[in-house]
């Protein structure tokens, strides 16, 4: 087993104060908003090599030994650690976003190598030739944006609005077009065209800008009447991105008030937020990323509605399974990671409160709270509130312990089952 220390990335949304509370670590008062554990070549983890005082980068050291570190399966339909597991404390909302499908991944990323895009260029679409599905594990209230909802549910919003800002004895001449932005969405939702709204939103130009401004005011002034969360989060938004066509977009999408451990997953295709919370996050490893509002970055709209599933789906939920050995598992229909939520007792614990780690191939873990012992065939290791691991393929099997007299909470990452 290897100890290892993590990248914090400082995005501007992160919140100051989250993960530096839940991890026991000093804060920086610099925004903290995703810290990375894993083998991702942008920010990998160090691991620390047994035996030795020096670290090693993951990502270098699995491909130097992948058959024993990765596991054959792993090591032969992956050939480098096929997830990325980060602890996510959002203070603000994070732009809308879709993630390609795997063959989307390949056939963009070829073509913007063959065009001679850098790959660090603020327009690329495509850093690398993977899929990005993602799971969230909210370990506070947390909110965010999951796909479309109903589209008769969102033209009614679209209704509100324009009667609303029409009703204004103080609306400006201009204003009226901003109605007619309005009322126009309102009647292509009606019909069931989401793409066709999606695309005239963000394509609108000042009109949309107008109508995004209108819009809040008329919320914060009929805030008494607003029922609908996703009208209730526009001033919100609107009060982050002045203008930006994505807060519109918002009211096309299921909002959801996550509790901790809700979890849900998120394919490809899903358009997405998460606006505030802290959660642990597990995703294939990969940062293809394509944006679609509430966001300063490139968006590349003809690739984007490309991207898009622009179906009314469920949300998509995911429920804990348990196993024969009492682990509590989350699994999403992808091949590449799930999660285990590892909580162990206080001090009435008993030797059958111990938990195997699921190990389906290599595995990270973090402690979140207390301390606990990972007790393996190659010696043991003791992690406190904030440290995490990297368990190799081969050694295993790995049992987490209580240590000390409070209760303990781990999250551990591991490759999938084959579907």
């Amino acid at each position: 087993m290897y100890r290892l220390s993590n990248t914090v990335r400082d995005y501007p949304w992160g919140s100051r104060t989250a993960i530096s509370e839940l991890l026991g670590i000093e804060p920086t008062g610099q925004p903290a908003a995703e810290m990375w554990i894993g083998a991702h070549p942008d920010s990998p983890s160090l691991a620390t090599l047994p035996g030795h005082d020096g670290t090693r980068r993951l990502d270098d050291l699995v491909a130097a030994e992948p058959l024993r570190l990765l596991g054959e399966d792993a090591a032969g339909r992956y050939g480098r650690l096929p997830f990325l597991a980060k602890v996510l404390a959002a203070a603000e909302p994070l732009s809308l976003q879709v993630h390609p499908t795997l063959e989307q991944a390949r056939a963009g990323f070829a073509a913007e190598e063959a065009a001679g895009i850098d790959r660090g260029a603020a327009h690329r679409n495509y850093k690398d030739e993977n899929h990005k599905p993602e799971i969230i594990f909210p370990l506070t209230e947390f909110s965010a944006l999951c796909g479309f909802r109903d589209a008769a549910a969102s033209a009614s919003l679209f209704d509100w609005l324009a009667r609303t800002i029409e009703s204004d004895p103080q609306l400006p001449d201009e204003g009226g077009r901003a109605v007619g932005v309005a009322r126009r969405t309102a009647a292509t939702l009606e019909q069931g065209d989401l793409r066709g709204a999606f695309t005239d939103l963000l394509s609108g130009g000042t009109d949309v800008v107008q109508l995004v401004d209108l819009a809040a005011t008329a919320v914060a002034c009929g805030r008494h009447e607003v029922q609908d969360p996703g009208l209730a989060e526009l001033e919100s938004l609107a009060g982050f991105h002045p203008g930006d066509p994505g807060v519109l977009v918002s009211l096309m999408l299921n909002h959801l008030t996550l509790r901790p451990g809700q979890a849900v997953y998120l394919p490809a295709g899903n358009i997405h937020a998460y606006l505030r919370g802290l959660g642990v996050e597990v995703m294939a490893s990969s940062d293809n990323v394509l944006r679609g509002g509430l966001t300063g970055k490139h968006m590349d709209l003809p690739e984007l509605m490309d991207i898009v599933d622009f179906t009314s789906w469920a949300v998509p939920y995911l429920d804990a399974e348990g196993s024969d050995l009492g682990q509590e598992l989350y699994r999403p229909p992808f091949e590449e990671f799930q999660l285990q939520r590892i909580a162990l007792p206080g001090e009435a614990a008993m030797a059958g409160d111990d938990v195997a780690v699921a190990q389906n191939g290599p595995v990270t873990l973090i402690c979140v709270a207390g301390e606990l012992v990972l007790d393996s065939p190659q010696g043991d290791l003791c992690l406190a509130r904030g440290d995490s691991v990297f368990i190799p393929a081969n050694e295993a099997p790995v049992v987490a312990k209580r240590h000390g007299d409070g209760p303990a909470l781990a999250f551990a990452v591991t490759t999938g089952e084959p579907r």
